[in-house]
């Protein structure tokens, strides 16, 4: 046993080494060059022709070296190094350290290599995340977390990682509880701390630190970036520069937060995507006289400015979905796959509790599309401040939604309003957002709580993407706009008179043959087209279908059909 006060020198010596070792990452130059020079006497004095095979035993410790850095510059930096190190060190042993130049260009060495060194932004984080490491068993026991373990962390381009492990009877809530504690004990600025459940073990969490906000400042948007309705869409960057990519074929969707938090953003980054897809057609229902849509005008299909239209644009999406439905059923598909000649369907909601408030049917509606529409291509994009139950129209609506953003929000509550009942413990601190833009994403394959930035997509780009994309947006298909021309003259026109000569009962496809080619110039209706072959809708879209392929028919308007030719009938 040592005695401080019985060897003064040696416990000075030991509160030196401590302090060495302590401090051995900003040593490292100063102990490399050290390293050097003693190798230098030593080779020169007993082994002085050992001085060429100091270039290969360098080489060697680079190329171990270059397998743990991963950045350009720190190979760079590496390279320059050993190679300095190795020509000073084979000098040094033919001639000794001490022969002119050679300590001179020691010093130089090791103050050129030192700097980059000290001012290094990830050796600073590696060696304050070894110290945190060292010291969590104090800062645990500070913050209520008493008996935590650090088992690995990673330096990472913002910051670092850690995989953590609990004792046993505390959870992932109990961290998540302790985050502003954590932070104070770790000594980071506020919000600087992301927590998420380890999902291969109840007992672990991962803890993420960021020295710096990478999401400081916004983020312009690049561009369209899917070619496909089913491709997923890039809505913006993850805090560890990922991509958020999400898919919206056959998945309604919900964006909330509260107004000034970004959810004109991220539709019109929905929107700009989705506009550049030829094979999706897109409505808008935007009640405040389309000040968010109508910049995006000519690449919607309909825009419904007031609560009538609304209602009318929703009561027609019902008739999509059940003239899809219908033909599907009679066909035996499960899934109605977009293309261009038979394109999806997405209708645009902006401020959904307008719509429930001020036009009720128009809620119902969309309640119908919401709950059948997903098979037939048929969805729902809904953006609102707050997504109560009454908000949402106190239908199907708002659990229907399978991808779910969320802004900022004022209340704690309004996160499981938008995210889902238990959101809130789980660790989705939506609350704690504090620009526009950054958000929650919930989808299939996204149930972490990672926080976001959406791209900023200015009045410029949403011109520009417009304009290029608007003469190459597809119509609806014929079923479908046959479906809402048929029930519009259901409704609006009296039925035309049939000649009875045109009806043949043993052969309904030379009847309807016979009917196009002698229809007026104005066509027939579906509807006439049905009365005269006697048979369903369905079959006699599908053999509208097929002669317009084969280009013996055309649409000569909005649901009116006739031939364009006056030749023989086809072959049965």
């Amino acid at each position: 046993m040592i005695v401080a006060d019985e060897s003064p020198l040696i416990d000075a010596l030991a509160g030196l080494a401590r302090l060495a070792f302590r401090y051995r990452s900003e040593l490292a130059p100063l102990s490399t060059a050290l390293g050097l020079e003693v190798a230098g006497v030593w080779f020169h004095d007993d082994h002085p022709t050992w001085w060429r095979y100091t270039p290969v035993a360098g080489l060697a410790l680079l190329l171990v070296v270059l397998k743990r850095l991963n950045r350009a510059e720190e190979r760079l930096y590496a390279v320059l190094m050993a190679a300095g190190a190795g020509a000073w060190l084979a000098a040094a042993v033919q001639v000794g350290p001490t022969h002119p130049p050679l300590p001179t260009v020691l010093i130089v060495m090791t103050v050129a290599g030192g700097i980059p060194w000290w001012t290094h932004r990830r050796r600073r984080v590696r060696v304050q995340v070894d110290r945190t490491i060292q010291a969590w068993p104090n800062i645990a026991e500070a913050v209520g977390l008493a008996g935590s373990r650090v088992l690995s962390a990673v330096v990472d381009l913002w910051g670092w990682r850690a995989r953590m492990t609990l004792r046993p009877g505390q959870t992932v809530a109990d961290v998540i509880a302790h985050v502003p504690a954590i932070e104070s004990g770790l000594g980071t600025r506020p919000g600087a701390v992301r927590v998420e459940p380890d999902p291969a073990h109840a007992g672990r969490f991962l803890m993420r630190v960021l020295a710096e906000d990478p999401h400081a400042s916004a983020i312009p948007w690049p561009g369209a970036s899917n070619p496909s309705v089913g491709a997923p869409i890039d809505l913006g960057v993850y805090e560890d520069a990922t991509l958020v990519r999400v898919a919206f074929l056959r998945r309604h969707a919900l964006v909330g937060g509260i107004a000034g938090s970004g959810k004109s953003g991220v539709l019109n980054v929905i929107v700009g995507n989705l506009a550049a897809c030829p094979d999706v057609v897109l409505w808008g229902v935007d009640l405040k006289g389309g000040m968010e849509l109508r910049p995006w005008a000519s690449c919607l299909d309909r825009l419904a400015t007031t609560p009538a239209e609304a209602a009318a644009l929703l009561h027609d999406a019902v008739r999509v979905v059940d003239a899809r439905a219908r033909a599907m059923s009679e066909s035996n598909a499960r899934l109605w796959e977009p293309t261009p000649q038979a394109p999806a369907l997405v209708v645009v909601i902006d401020e959904y509790a307008e719509l429930a408030e001020n036009a009720p049917e128009a809620a119902a509606s969309a309640d119908s599309v919401a709950r059948r529409g997903r098979a037939v291509a048929v969805t729902l994009l809904a953006a609102t401040q707050r997504p109560t139950q009454q908000a949402m129209g106190k239908g199907a609506v708002r659990s229907q939604m399978d991808i779910r953003i969320c802004l900022r929000v004022r209340e704690r509550k309004d996160t499981d309003l938008i995210l889902g009942q238990g959101a809130l413990a789980a660790g989705w601190l939506a609350h704690t957002l504090d620009a526009p833009g950054k958000f929650l994403v919930s989808a299939e394959g996204l149930d972490q709580p990672r926080r976001a930035r959406a791209y900023l997509v200015t009045d410029d780009d949403v011109h520009a993407t417009a304009l290029r994309h608007a003469p190459h947006r597809p119509p609806l298909d014929d079923l479908s706009a046959a479906a809402l021309d048929v029930d519009d003259a259901q409704e609006t026109e009296p039925a035309e008179v049939i000649d009875a000569e045109l009806v043949n009962d043993t052969d309904p496809e030379l009847t309807l043959w016979t009917a196009l080619r002698d229809a007026l110039d104005e066509g027939l209706t579906v509807s006439d087209l049905m009365t005269i072959t006697g048979m369903g809708r369905t079959w006699v879209y599908d053999r509208l279908q097929a002669h317009a392929q084969a280009d013996r028919a055309r649409q000569v308007a909005r649901g009116r059909w006739r031939a364009t030719t006056h030749n023989h009938p086809p072959s049965a």
